[in-house]
């Protein structure tokens, strides 16, 4: 995994900047019911979607301390570094719980959802992103059609992201609302695809055969423009909450 810690200086600038937290920010205030008042941001990184997030007041949670740093003028000093199966909360005491491309990174989200859900008041919701892997594949783009086809439906089980996973692991909660987003500055050319091949980063890649991953490298670099980023992907976020006839306040 990377090193958020290393990566702090520069995570801001290579992702998007500005223009990317406030595309994601947006997103989630789309999907906040209207009485939330207290949100926490789980893996928030350098807090800058987080500070974006109009209305409410916002806490960080990272285990990054490098990125808390940078976190910690953007949000008033309300970080704290904490696991994301320990979440230093009461019971039932935080309006909402957004998680913005975690998921994603982790090989047992189960006992991390959990721990959201257990922090959420009855009314509030978890926010989400899920299936960011498809975000680049759904591009109308020669890259988007030449990893569709190298990517094997078998590789889903590896992707803990899953809408239908994260569904199964929310039991009790429902899908209160969804949106999607664009990932600013998020595009991808072609030869950083290779690399990632080659470096066995992306896990979906690494499910792949010798001979599979050979094919998917010949059709990468068949594509022109190697060097040149390919339209950014589109994220979607959903939201989970108590079923409708369970809440006392409907989600905005």
């Amino acid at each position: 995994m990377l090193d958020y810690d290393a990566e702090a200086a520069r995570y801001d600038a290579t992702r998007g900047g500005l223009p990317r937290a406030r595309e994601a920010a947006g997103a989630v205030g789309r999907l906040l019911p209207a009485s939330t008042r207290t949100l926490v941001d789980v893996a928030c990184g350098t807090g800058f979607v987080t500070s974006e997030i109009g209305g409410v007041r916002a806490v960080g949670i990272d285990l990054a301390a490098g990125m808390l740093r940078i976190a910690a003028a953007r949000l008033g000093g309300r970080v704290v570094r904490a696991d994301a199966r320990a979440l230093p909360f009461a019971d039932g005491s935080v309006d909402a719980v957004t998680m913005i491309w975690l998921v994603h990174l982790l090989d047992d989200p189960g006992p991390v959802l959990a721990e959201a859900v257990r922090v959420v008041r009855p009314g509030g919701v978890l926010v989400l992103t899920v299936n960011k892997n498809d975000g680049h594949f759904e591009m109308d783009s020669d890259l988007a059609a030449s990893l569709a086809r190298a990517r094997p439906d078998r590789a889903r089980h590896v992707e803990f992201d899953d809408f239908a996973t994260v569904t199964g692991l929310l039991r009790g909660l429902e899908l209160v609302g969804e949106t999607t987003f664009s990932g600013v500055g998020q595009g991808v050319a072609p030869a950083q695809w290779r690399r990632w091949l080659a470096a066995g980063t992306i896990r979906w890649m690494r499910t792949m055969t010798a001979d599979q991953a050979a094919e998917l490298d010949r059709s990468l670099a068949a594509l022109p423009h190697q060097e040149v980023a390919r339209a950014d992907p589109r994220y979607r976020l959903v939201a989970f909450g108590q079923p409708l006839r369970d809440r006392s306040h409907p989600t905005g």
